[in-house]
Formats: C-alpha cells, sequence, structure tokens
C-alpha cells in the first residue's frame, strides 16, 4: 500500500496542492503561510517523492486513483507542472467533488507531437533520466535553473526553490523515471475540453519547460477558465510572483 504524506495546516475551505516532477509539498513554503489564512492546506508529496512511499505501477491514472482517496469531500485541486496533469485527471474523475481547479505552469501534452509544438523534445526528457542516473546533484541542480530561465529574479528565485528542494530526502529513482514517463507520453489535448469546474491558469511567459503556449490552448479549450500570465517569470510563479499568486488565489476562491 501507498503511504502518502500531507502537510494539512490552516483554515477554510480545502485547498490539495499538488507539486512538480522531483520535488515534493515542501515547495510550496514561500506562499504556505498566505495561503492557510485563508485555506485548509493540503500539500501532498507524491508517490516516491519527498516522504511518500511509491506506487506501483506508476501512472498517471494510477497516481489520481492514490489521490483520490485522500481529497476532501468538497475542494479546489491545484497542481503544478506534472502536478498538473495530475489535477486535470482528478478533476475529469472526481468532478462532484472537486469544486474548481488551478494550473500553474503546467500543459496537457509535455512532449513535443507531429501535431503539438508547444512541447519539449523527448530526447531532452530521456537526457534528464539518463543523466539523472550518472550524477544525481548535477542534474537536479540544472533542472532548477532551468526551470529558472527567464526569470526577472533568476538567481534570488533558484537559491529559494533549491533551499526548499533540499528540505527532504531525494525521491526515489525508480518513482522519477516512471514519473518522467508519465510526462513523455501522457497527452490529455482529446479530454481537457470535458473539465466543466471554473479553472484559473497561471503561467510564466518565460517558462521553458511548459510552453506559455500550451496555456493559452488550455484557456480556449476549458469553457470557465481564466488566464494569468506572470511576466518575466519562468517554471514557478509562486516564487517569482508570491504575492500576486497568492492574492489570485484568493480571488479565485471568491469567485462564482
Amino acid at each position: 500500500m501507498t503511504r502518502l504524506h500531507i502537510d494539512i495546516v490552516g483554515e477554510g475551505p480545502d485547498l490539495v496542492l499538488l507539486h512538480g516532477w522531483a520535488m515534493h509539498g515542501g515547495i510550496w513554503g514561500s506562499v504556505r503561510d498566505r495561503l492557510s489564512q485563508q485555506f485548509r492546506l493540503h500539500l501532498v508529496d507524491l508517490p516516491g517523492h519527498g516522504l511518500s512511499s511509491a506506487c506501483e505501477p506508476t501512472t498517471l491514472s494510477r497516481l489520481a486513483e492514490i489521490i483520490t482517496g485522500i481529497l476532501p469531500e468538497r475542494c479546489m485541486v491545484g497542481g503544478w507542472s506534472l502536478g498538473g496533469q495530475i489535477a486535470m485527471e482528478l478533476a475529469l474523475r472526481e468532478s462532484e467533488r472537486i469544486e474548481k481547479l488551478i494550473l500553474i505552469s503546467t500543459t496537457p501534452c509535455f512532449a513535443k507531437r507531429d501535431d503539438w509544438e508547444s512541447g519539449m523534445d523527448p530526447k531532452l526528457l530521456q537526457l534528464f533520466w539518463e543523466n539523472l542516473k550518472l550524477n544525481y546533484a548535477t542534474t537536479i541542480n540544472r533542472f532548477l535553473t532551468l526551470q529558472m530561465s527567464g526569470d526577472r529574479d533568476a538567481s534570488k528565485v533558484l537559491l529559494q526553490l533549491r533551499q526548499h528542494f533540499f528540505q527532504r530526502a531525494e525521491p526515489e529513482p525508480a518513482a522519477l523515471e516512471k514519473s518522467l514517463q508519465i510526462l513523455q507520453q501522457s497527452d490529455l489535448r482529446d479530454r481537457i475540453a470535458a473539465i466543466r469546474q471554473p479553472v484559473l491558469i497561471m503561467h510564466g511567459d518565460n517558462d521553458v519547460i511548459t510552453h506559455p503556449d500550451a496555456a493559452d490552448w488550455m484557456h480556449r479549450q476549458l469553457p470557465h477558465a481564466r488566464f494569468v500570465r506572470f511576466a518575466h517569470c519562468g517554471h514557478a510563479p509562486f516564487l517569482s510572483y508570491p504575492d500576486q499568486f497568492v492574492t489570485c488565489l484568493n480571488e479565485f476562491r471568491t469567485s462564482s
């Protein structure tokens, strides 16, 4: 059985936040205290990440199934990067329980395809894994640096990202590999229009991990979506613009 680690803090409507590949729930540290004044936060370590045990099989569907088991009866769900794909899957599965959806620097399809130019080169994703096996620390540091590419305060934000990241144990290698396969293979484009909940999309305009064009595309496909674009921002707007990030979530909480 997969054991999930969840930090639950604050009072108010339930908000479940899901982190990205190779990260953990502590990554929300820069906005945790302020959000906990308005929400009851559920900060989840995904299976095989942080303090959570791994799961088998590690597929997008299986990850969503496991997270479903800890969802409050009525809640908002937010996901960053890989966490955003899990959040989309959850919104499709649990439309009665998930009232609103927050998509942060994510995409319905991470990998570039013949009919999808708004993705990463699959060879680059594979290179991440090959290098990870050779030198974990160096590869993770390069990945963190890539996330901050194009950010107006790249050095400052990168320092925060590194501080939060190294607060917990290294992810399990097998979990990283299988989660990376999700990024390489998953494609939610044909299903995304079926998401009927109100959606808040937040994306940095200089994001090189998930291209802003993917956020534009989602905004056009989702029938009840609002799009907030962060200028001079890389892959982590909650680190680059914490005040604006918190304000956006609070406004979304009270919107109809």
